[in-house]
């Protein structure tokens, strides 16, 4: 019998050489308990988050936990369904009005996590006939969307208007459909996209333009509405997809638009009609998230200002950081030992983050990704820098 996981020798080995000489795997860490927003219980020592994408602090809110157990003695723990079967609930058509409103949007599908509303939209807004442009970072939701949507799909230079204006010109004659897909806040590297500058490309051509805000939103523009929001092109983007497992600390997705089609793809997106609905508890700790988030807009501030110093701070130790500052900080080193070494060395001296190695790195180096929250305080900022300078010191990274 051929070994069905042959194919992952490869994969096997490479984890054994990045995990021989190292004390731990980055692959398994456990935080064992959530002691605040910011500190967690990793292997019985206290250690400082910033790898949580927990951007306001809002998995910990009080009022969204009061709400989900409420919710939870009402009306139960699941919908054991489809939306489109019988996983529809008045809290859902609730959620997604909220939502609309929020966008000053029409339309609203929410989606059972973020990935799938990116796998859910994108697949069913473009077709075999149409084309995908996508910018080269792109996350790997998009990229399966993507390919779910049999469109044929064409990559762009990272944050690069004027390829994409280059790329698009070539294609004046193709008779189908073209939409532009970006990101608000890059993931893994905290870039910020020149949001009005694809949304004139996208003008100028007849396309159509699709902003994947999950890392952006509660955390950009003035009422958070994210970085169409803060460049004033929010009436140029024709669908805003987001979560709500980043600022919001709860599960899932949404898509929202003002192009009434949109109301179609709840019967053409797969993984929407095939995928049981979010649980009600769920909808109502999102709800009173959502609440809070706008009632107080001081966490935003707070949130920027945290990852200004942040940002600053590790620029300071001379490390190779992100350009941007968002709440996204990325440092980059050399050599993956390094990463793996220096990784380790950071969660031994109480500072958890993010280890993001090749092949999923944007340039193929790898990086030490931090996500710093509204909640984390001007000491423990500092501490976790002086912590990078240590280890920096330590490495002589």
């Amino acid at each position: 019998m051929i070994d069905i996981f042959a194919k992952y020798d490869g994969l096997k080995a490479a984890i054994a050489g990045l995990t021989q000489n190292a004390p731990r795997s980055p692959f398994d860490v456990v935080i064992e308990r959530p002691l605040s927003a910011t500190i967690g219980l990793i292997e019985g020592r206290e250690t400082l988050l910033f790898g949580t994408n927990n951007y306001l602090g809002l998995s910990q809110s009080k009022a969204a936990a009061e709400a989900a157990i409420a919710t939870v003695r009402e009306e139960g723990v699941g919908t054991t369904g489809s939306r489109i079967a019988n996983g529809t609930y008045a809290l859902h058509r609730r959620l997604e009005r909220r939502l609309a409103e929020v966008f000053h949007r029409r339309h609203c599908m929410i989606f059972s996590t973020g990935y799938q509303a990116n796998l859910g939209a994108i697949s069913a807004l473009a077709g075999k006939d149409d084309i995908l442009l996508l910018d080269a970072d792109s996350h790997a939701s998009i990229y399966d969307g993507s390919r779910l949507s049999h469109a044929q799909v064409i990559r762009f230079r990272h944050n690069d208007p004027s390829d994409l204006d280059r790329r698009l010109g070539r294609l004046k004659d193709h008779p189908g459909a073209k939409l532009i897909v970006v990101e608000g806040i890059y993931s893994m590297t905290g870039n910020v996209a020149p949001m009005r500058e694809f949304a004139e490309v996208k003008k100028k051509h007849g396309a159509y333009l699709l902003a994947d805000e999950a890392h952006s939103f509660g955390v950009m523009g003035e009422h958070g509405r994210g970085v169409a929001e803060q460049d004033g092109c929010e009436d140029d983007i024709d669908f805003v997809v987001g979560t709500f497992s980043k600022s919001l600390g709860t599960v899932g997705g949404y898509c929202v638009s003002n192009l009434d089609g949109m109301e179609l793809i709840r019967l053409c997106s797969r993984p929407y009609m095939f995928t049981a609905s979010l649980p009600p508890e769920i909808i109502a700790s999102t709800l009173a998230a959502l609440d809070e988030m706008q009632a107080r807009p001081e966490l935003r501030h707070r949130l920027q200002e945290n990852a200004k110093r942040l940002n600053h701070g590790l620029h300071g130790l001379g490390l190779n950081a992100s350009p941007h500052v968002s709440p996204v900080v990325a440092v980059t080193l050399d050599a993956v030992d390094q990463a793996v070494a220096f990784w380790n060395r950071l969660l031994e001296l109480g500072v958890y983050v993010n280890l993001s190695l090749p092949p999923a790195t944007p340039d193929e180096r790898p990086l030490l990704r931090c996500s710093v929250m509204a909640a984390h305080s001007p000491q423990e900022i500092d501490r976790a820098v002086e912590v990078f300078g240590q280890v920096a010191k330590e490495l002589a990274a």
